[in-house]
């Protein structure tokens, strides 16, 4: 998490931690390209706007360090997450996402 190339977005209420983000940026040779992980809210938070306002933050700090674009991955079956992604302006690719384990 001390990488420069991490930010570590916490959502708060009072005193309890009720969500967090995580947001990559990395060159490539067509620009600076952000990457959204760890997208956590909890489940006694989901609703209040917690999982929004850590999207929009990360965006803006995307957007600040020149990012040309922010990818995120969701798996289908998380439906709320994926509804939250669309109304922040997410689109969905059509693109297939390839892993190799080491």
């Amino acid at each position: 998490m001390a990488h420069d190339a991490i930010d570590v977005f916490i959502a708060a209420r009072d005193d309890d931690v009720i969500g967090m983000l995580t947001l990559a940026t990395f060159p490539i040779p067509t620009g600076i390209r952000a990457w959204i992980e760890d997208v956590v809210v909890a489940a006694a938070a989901r609703g209040s706007g917690a999982g929004m306002a850590l999207v929009e933050a990360a965006v803006d700090r995307a957007r600040e360090l020149g990012a040309r674009t922010v990818d995120l991955t969701s798996r289908p079956s998380r439906e709320a997450a994926n509804r939250l992604y669309q109304r922040a302006g997410f689109e969905q690719r059509d693109t297939n996402i390839y892993r190799l384990r080491l």
